[in-house]
């Protein structure tokens, strides 16, 4: 049994279950996955109310990991890249039944004309990876991704099915973002979110901020996808499937909204409290009802094309319905992301919550750690 490291934060003795179940997690944690690092933070009613962390930032553990370590939270940052894509269609730059192509003249080819942007937000586009072989260095080349994927015909009827799109719906909700907004999501979410609220997110991290990324230690196992097939292929299993061969640094600054977000567990719940409590970040009204409406309600429900799951899909956002991942409630909205972040916020609780941590694990979406500390919480409210 690992010695337990000093725990930090805030912690009211209203949530001693949650801070005894995250001291577990590095003990005695589920399925031996102790941890080496990990922060746990929840807002309740737009205020701060848990924030705990504890463990090495570094694998050799020597550098404690500390109140503003970054840790990537991959796939977690699909939440905040739904709330930016949300914003738009706030601001009136966008609908939800707005057709993509009308926006993206290119991307209508090969059968994509119809798809709407709410069927492309909740991955029903038919484009999770590329349908030929590609360089896994292609990634880092943002128009020749957009090019090949606007040409591409779908690996599926548009808006026949849900086929989670690990990587590429960044690119796309990406380029449909800078195409009504003129920015890029990533200097958007600094500018909009981050500066003004003080928030430590990140989509594309400026080198000057690397220093603070905590290391990670992968699975040691890959993820359980269910029968393997063309689309499964195309989506994680290929070898152009995910971006590669530029190392660490690069990919750290390049802007990848569906992949490689950096933050705190504190600022990702922070930001999902808007969410959480009716459109409003500090007191300052951010999204209407009418687009939180919206942007969460469920877009598709059935067996996913690519996660060996039965998926209720809003518009960006992972639904809590049929998962019982984000607590009890299945209004919830959030993600999970590679390795067992998550994020997620609860309407009718007014709770939001986010779980970051460096040892990876197999689990694509609810994380046995993850779950004992979302079960300490609600036992405790």
């Amino acid at each position: 049994m690992t010695d337990l490291p000093e725990i930090h934060g805030l912690c009211p003795s209203r949530f001693n279950a949650v801070k005894d179940a995250f001291a577990a997690n590095f003990v005695d944690a589920p399925e031996g996955l102790n941890e080496l690092a990990a922060r746990f933070s929840v807002v309740i009613d737009g205020e701060l109310a848990l924030d705990l962390w504890a463990g090495s930032a570094d694998l050799a553990g020597k550098q404690p990991f500390a109140e503003d370590t970054l840790v990537p939270v991959f796939s977690t940052g699909k939440a905040v890249m739904a709330l930016m894509i949300a914003r738009c269609v706030d601001r009136g730059l966008l609908s939800y039944e707005d057709r993509v192509a009308d926006h993206w003249p290119a991307f209508g080819a090969a059968g994509k004309a119809a798809l709407t942007v709410g069927q492309l937000m909740s991955h029903q586009s038919g484009l999770p990876g590329f349908s030929d072989g590609v360089e896994p260095a292609i990634w880092f080349d943002r128009q020749a991704v957009l090019d090949r994927l606007a040409a591409q015909a779908p690996l599926w009827a548009p808006g026949a099915a849900s086929g989670y799109h690990p990587i590429t719906i960044g690119y796309l909700a990406g380029e449909l973002f800078r195409i009504v907004d003129g920015r890029s999501m990533g200097a958007a979410l600094r500018e909009d979110f981050a500066a003004p609220f003080d928030l430590d997110l990140w989509i594309g991290l400026p080198e000057a901020e690397h220093g603070r990324v905590a290391q990670l230690r992968k699975p040691a196992a890959a993820p359980d996808l269910g029968p393997i097939d063309a689309i499964k292929k195309a989506a994680f299993l290929d070898r152009g499937s995910a971006p590669g061969g530029r190392g660490s640094t690069e990919w750290r600054m390049a802007e990848i909204p569906s992949a490689n977000l950096h933050g705190t567990a504190k600022d990702l719940a922070r930001m999902m409290s808007i969410i959480a409590t009716g459109g409003a970040l500090d007191g300052r009204v951010m999204l209407s009802q009418e687009t939180l409406a919206e942007a969460t309600r469920e877009r598709i429900h059935g067996q996913d094309k690519v996660l060996p799951y039965v998926m209720s899909w809003a518009a960006g956002f992972t639904r809590n319905q049929g998962l019982n991942v984000f607590g009890p409630n299945p209004q919830a909205v959030g993600h999970c992301g590679w390795g067992g972040s998550m994020a997620f916020a609860d309407p009718e609780a007014r709770v939001s919550v986010a779980y970051v941590m460096t040892r990876q694990s197999p689990h694509l979406i609810g994380d046995p750690r993850a779950l004992r500390l979302v079960e300490g919480l609600y036992s405790s409210l």
